[in-house]
């Protein structure tokens, strides 16, 4: 099955994709058989070839809350966080989402890559901050030779949002980041991340936006909301090679 491939991240010794709706369901949560979702990840595995028992996934929990991942982590151990970070090699990190932005994060010198679930909340909260924080703490990764990638989410266009969230993002300085049409107000969550990102240091040519909405195109991807609040995930994923 054809997989959607980073331009930037391609250029360097890793594994890393992002999936579609026709590589089945991924999540464990959403209602789906585990056995048919065990054998998803396995599929994913061979194609990608990594262990499916290594894979590290989360308990995602719209949060900023950023884990340094060992070697102690597995498939079977999910961890409660929204962004994951490690320099071990052959450990894969997994990101789900159905309208969410999936970031992957690479930084050469280090040799460090991070997972990160950033829909709303995240961006509100800065979870690119804090990840990017732990990568340059704990890894000692340089902050502008990060390399980082926003896979498919939903597009402003699709994301319509109440006043009060629009009140909330006033507050915290992303106006900017709201668009209103006639009655109807509108967020660009991948604009606030993207603005996040540079102030992290992120260099402007090191961002990859991949331009594919998950609700505009959701034949191709799955949406939360175009799907009614009962759908399935597709993942990011990115793995050191050794």
């Amino acid at each position: 099955m054809k997989l959607l491939q980073s331009k930037l991240l391609c250029h360097v010794s890793l594994t890393h994709a992002f999936t579609c709706r026709k590589h089945n369901n991924i999540a464990f949560h959403v209602g789906d058989d585990t056995h048919r979702v065990i054998a998803n990840h396995q599929a994913l595995a061979s194609q990608l070839h990594y262990h499916a028992e290594s894979l590290v996934h989360m308990t995602q929990m719209h949060s900023n809350k950023v884990v340094c991942v060992n070697t102690e982590h597995n498939f079977t151990t999910p961890i409660e966080c929204d962004a994951i970070i490690t320099n071990k090699p052959n450990i894969p990190l997994m990101v789900m989402t159905a309208d969410c932005t999936p970031i992957l994060l690479y930084e050469k010198a280090s040799h460090t890559i991070a997972a990160i679930h950033a829909g709303r909340v995240g961006a509100f909260q800065n979870i690119i901050n804090n990840s990017i924080t732990m990568m340059a703490e704990h890894c000692n990764s340089k902050r502008e030779n990060i390399i980082a990638v926003l896979g498919p989410c939903i597009c402003q266009n699709c994301y319509e949002v109440n006043e009060k969230i629009y009140e909330e993002a006033k507050i915290l300085g992303y106006a900017h980041a709201v668009l209103q049409k006639e009655d109807s107000l509108y967020l660009h969550v991948n604009h606030i991340l993207i603005q996040q990102l540079q102030e992290c240091g992120v260099r402007k040519h090191h961002i990859e936006v991949m331009e594919h909405c998950t609700s505009c195109e959701h034949h191709t991807f799955f949406s939360y909301r175009a799907d009614g609040g009962v759908t399935g995930r597709q993942a990011g994923i990115i793995m050191l090679r050794s």
